[in-house]
């Protein structure tokens, strides 16, 4: 019993060594040095079941099917707008954002295109009746694709329209991510009831191992919009369901999420049927390319261009066009991001602008929804309030969900990707760049009002947290950066 006992401690040590050798060899490729080493500071510490959590969520890219569809989306994408210029003929951009718009199309293959908002919605009973009333105005078809989807009191008059819309012979295709939806209730409910009216529905990124589909769990399909046909489109923030979420937690203590939704026409709607063409193509296998509307030119719209970015894409474009613009920063920089994690490269270029004498603010919720994005966030105030940064904490229970910044009144963006390591590696997103300076001000103008209810975070205040707010934030801060 001694001699096996010896033997299995010796065999177990070697395992321990092998474990980390290759990690050292390995986990550093083509991965950013701080996510690098959390990893093998976590497999140093526990060998095998770092190497286990590794192999389930270690890679931040699809592979297989899905990168060959992504593949092909893309040379469909390059080829259709290969007459296209890089930036609208018409487009007159500030100095330096023609190379930010060559190098969103380097990285996505879509060029920069003209279009025209038709407003910013942050009510959302008001978003709400605004999609819904473009869906019964539908004559050919409408492409919905929602992170979170449910059929509630909320939503019951956008489903009614969908179901209106089939019965006029319209059709209705609807993706939704199958983690980010499933948990809400009346999940099966909201699919048979689809099915009953003639909607066809997909799940994307869908985890079921008994049917043989399984991947990284925490890849996810984060996008939110709504094409009616190929004539309108509404992006942003907002997914398909009640602003409470429906959660017993959340209507205990009054908990609502505030969003921001952007309605668009011209041109640059069809980037985003585009893009729900391919997460269609991916999740049925059906091409709908013959039904996206070839994008041309718009003399009377304002210079826009959507950029997409996701697991598909290796090169984080939405990463490179937000640091890219904040260093473009001259005299204001306003953020706002509910889940504010910044990667290394983000975090320096907002500080940096804060040091250059650029008036930077950020505003965030004053509590987030989740206790890992809330601890590890506000382990980064400290950085940003010593070089300036000026915080705005939007009062709880409210879930501050907007996402978007302007860069002094040359540009704005605005979308539903988050500034966090996981819309920057882990979900498909889209952002919507503009710099009409109409565009910019609208966006600057939803900023005023939340600078009215929110109030400032002082250094003092920050300094005087308590001992165990440090240790959660330090801990979740290295949660954070395992991707």
């Amino acid at each position: 019993m001694t001699e096996w006992a010896g033997w299995f401690g010796i065999t177990m040590a070697i395992i321990d060594l092998a474990i980390k050798v290759v990690a050292v060899a390995t986990i550093p490729h083509n991965r950013r040095p701080s996510s690098s080493l959390g990893w093998l500071l976590l497999i140093i510490i526990t060998p095998v079941l770092g190497l286990v959590i590794f192999l389930l969520i270690g890679s931040p890219f699809v592979r297989g099917r899905r990168q060959l569809v992504q593949e092909r989306g893309d040379k469909m994408i390059t080829s259709r707008a290969a007459a296209l210029p890089d930036v609208p003929e018409a487009g007159r951009l500030p100095d330096g954002l023609a190379g930010l718009a060559r190098l969103n199309r380097h990285l996505t293959s879509i060029p920069m295109l003209a279009g025209t908002s038709h407003g910013l919605y942050g009510d959302y009973a008001a978003s709400l009746a605004a999609m819904s009333a473009a869906v019964r105005d539908a004559s050919s078809r409408v492409n919905v694709e929602m992170y979170a989807m449910a059929r509630d009191h909320a939503t019951e008059e956008f489903f009614d329209a969908m179901a209106d819309a089939v019965r006029r012979g319209v059709k209705v295709r609807v993706l939704y991510d199958h983690i980010g939806s499933r948990k809400y209730p009346g999940f099966k409910a909201m699919n048979a009831w689809m099915d009953a009216h003639g909607i066809e529905w997909h799940q994307m990124m869908p985890i079921k191992p008994l049917h043989g589909r399984w991947r990284r769990p925490d890849l996810r399909n984060h996008r939110k919009l709504l094409v009616v046909d190929s004539e309108v489109a509404f992006m942003g923030s907002q997914n398909m369901i009640d602003s409470s979420y429906l959660m017993p937690a959340n209507l205990k203590i009054g908990r609502h999420w505030l969003d921001l939704n952007i309605k668009l026409t011209g041109p640059v709607v069809a980037s985003i049927e585009a893009v729900f063409a391919l997460d269609w193509l991916t999740e049925t296998g059906e091409s709908l390319a013959e039904h996206v509307r070839q994008p041309g030119a718009d003399p009377g719209g304002q210079p826009m261009q959507l950029v997409p970015s996701g697991p598909g894409y290796r090169t984080m474009p939405n990463l490179r066009l937000f640091t890219a613009l904040i260093h473009r920063a001259q005299h204001r920089l306003s953020i706002t991001s509910p889940y504010f994690v910044p990667e290394d490269s983000l975090l320096e270029a907002v500080t940096t602008a804060a040091y250059r004498g650029v008036d930077v603010e950020l505003f965030v919720s004053e509590e987030a929804d989740q206790f890992v994005v809330h601890n590890a966030q506000a382990s980064y105030y400290e950085a940003l309030l010593e070089a300036g940064v000026r915080i705005y904490l939007y009062p709880k229970p409210t879930v501050l969900h907007a996402k978007f910044f302007t860069v002094d009144d040359v540009a704005g963006v605005i979308g539903s990707s988050n500034m966090d390591y996981r819309s920057f590696g882990l979900d498909y997103e889209i952002s919507l760049l503009g710099t009409a300076p109409e565009f910019v001000a609208d966006l600057q103008r939803v900023a005023d009002g939340y600078r009215g209810i929110c109030r400032e975070l002082t250094a003092q205040e920050w300094a005087a947290r308590p001992r165990l707010q440090r240790y959660k934030e330090n801990v979740t801060r290295l949660m954070a950066i395992l991707q």
